[in-house]
């Protein structure tokens, strides 16, 4: 979303004439139905590669006093375990649905779990469970329900981007934080929470919050009236200075159970999961926020899976790196590699590597193209779409990001993650207000959370506020998400120029 975008509330025709569809219920319901088909084809699967149609027994010693029992008896209890513990990690709750990594995260834990404690109980009763069959139905299970949960999530977003599917939100506080919080629930429209209207202290009817289009249906003792008018399932607090005493309380008692639901949405934005923490101490819900951590265990797996993964690419594409420099040379005269001093970690200076895709002279022509009217970049960053500077494999290579291919080389020395910040210019530094070099606290990247949400066509506040996120929320698996992110963004090629 741009700045000064309007926040339209997500008003359906097809939601609103069915307010009464549970279609939390129905959801859950149908991933339950895929989540058995999934474990059925997994574990009954690699039963028939691994003993074919026979009978085969789970071995259970001779001085143990249970009996031997069929595989088909023993892969229907791991099915019907394996099913109980996917509702009871609550991995179909409509709160970690349609967005996240927490519900692939409860995915793998909870598997990882079972077949732990399998293990474990083969080994104290003495049962003979075969190795291989356990090693192959406990990853392909993991991997169908990752890939099964991933195709309903596509199908999710789908129904939610026309209005469907979605819980129907009335915000409840002051104007100023009624339209923050509106502002990040449209950043993440697949989340599934559209606003619908508001209740905020002045109370003024037939008006909207100023700068959107979201209506004010009241004052916040009319919430009860507002949810009904607007056919709104959930109320989301976003402040509670401006409110009554004990008024959240009030609310959440004139909820229907089950049916509507009520959040909190603390002013707090840009911090992820793992860094929250909910302790309640005498009745209040405290909220602990932990400061960001950058320890030498973290920095080690990073510069690891840094190092491997760059060493590893650098050997598989060595004949692209070739051709790529051959086609460089061969389209217009000068050097194959362009090097340009980035500022990187702590704020240190080094130089990155890239092919080169424009003319020799681009720098001298740089200042002449800053005074026409640009189509694209921001307030910092100089892009162009159409820059005569780019030669003809140059914009080839930088529609697919071959160009950036040499990085791999910063990465292998350390200059460069595989993942981080953008790395910028120095005189970009020189415009910084003084909470953006919080970015330098991490290595530059190739790619990051600026590559896969729209690069170029981002504005420069939301490209700060990616990166900074990144900085202060890292995690091995995040960057596994981006890195998955990079490829269809590459392919997609947009905002690459």
């Amino acid at each position: 979303m741009t700045a000064g975008a309007t926040i339209r509330p997500a008003v359906s025709t097809t939601a609103t004439s069915s307010r009464t569809f549970d279609w939390r219920r129905q959801y859950a319901r149908q991933v339950a139905i895929t989540d058995l088909i999934v474990l059925i084809w997994a574990v009954f699967g690699t039963q028939l590669v691994w003993f074919g149609l026979g009978s085969a027994e789970v071995s259970i010693r001779e001085d143990s006093r249970l009996s031997d029992i069929s595989y088909w008896t023993f892969s229907t209890g791991l099915i019907a375990v394996w099913m109980i513990l996917l509702a009871t990690f609550d991995t179909r709750g409509y709160r970690v649905i349609g967005a996240g990594s927490i519900e692939y995260k409860r995915i793998f834990e909870l598997s990882v779990r079972l077949f732990g404690a399998i293990a474990i109980l083969a080994f104290l009763l003495r049962v003979d469970v075969a190795r291989g069959y356990l090693l192959i139905s406990f990853p392909l299970g993991v991997a169908a329900l990752c890939v099964s949960r991933w195709l309903w999530r596509k199908w999710l977003i789908a129904k939610r981007a026309n209005g469907e599917w979605v819980a129907r939100v009335l915000l409840v506080g002051s104007e100023q934080s009624v339209a923050t919080i509106a502002r990040e629930l449209a950043r993440s429209s697949g989340a599934g929470y559209h606003v619908v209207g508001a209740c905020v202290p002045s109370g003024r009817i037939a008006d909207t919050i100023e700068g959107t289009d979201i209506p004010v249906m009241g004052s916040v003792d009319a919430v009860d009236r507002a949810m009904r008018a607007c056919g709104a399932d959930t109320v989301a607090v976003t402040s509670t200075d401006d409110l009554p005493a004990d008024k959240v309380k009030q609310i959440s008692w004139n909820l229907q159970p089950g049916r509507q639901h009520l959040v909190l949405t603390p002013s707090i934005v840009d911090i992820a999961g793992p860094r929250l923490m909910t302790r309640p101490v005498a009745g209040l819900p405290l909220i602990h926020v932990e400061t960001p951590r950058f320890t030498l265990g973290q920095r080690i797996v990073k510069r690891t899976v840094d190092l491997v993964l760059s060493g590893i690419g650098i050997v598989l594409l060595s004949p692209v790196l070739l051709v790529l420099a051959l086609l460089v040379r061969a389209d217009s005269p000068g050097p194959v590699l362009f090097r340009q001093t980035r500022v990187g970690l702590r704020g240190e200076t080094f130089t990155m590597l890239k092919y080169r895709s424009m003319v020799i002279d681009a720098e001298a022509r740089l200042q002449a193209l800053r005074d026409q009217a640009r189509d694209a970049g921001n307030d910092v960053m100089f892009k162009m779409k159409d820059d005569p500077r780019i030669t003809r494999i140059g914009g080839f290579m930088r529609r697919f990001s071959l160009d950036e291919l040499p990085q791999l080389f910063n990465v292998f020395g350390g200059s460069m993650s595989l993942i981080g910040p953008r790395p910028p210019l120095v005189h970009e530094v020189e415009l910084y207000d003084p909470h953006v070099h919080r970015r330098f606290l991490a290595k530059p990247g190739i790619t990051g959370l600026w590559q896969v949400s729209g690069r170029s066509n981002l504005s420069w506040d939301d490209t700060v506020r990616l990166d900074l996120y990144y900085v202060e929320n890292w995690s091995l698996t995040g960057d596994v998400v981006i890195l998955a992110k990079t490829v269809k963004a590459v392919l997609a090629s947009d905002g690459a120029f």
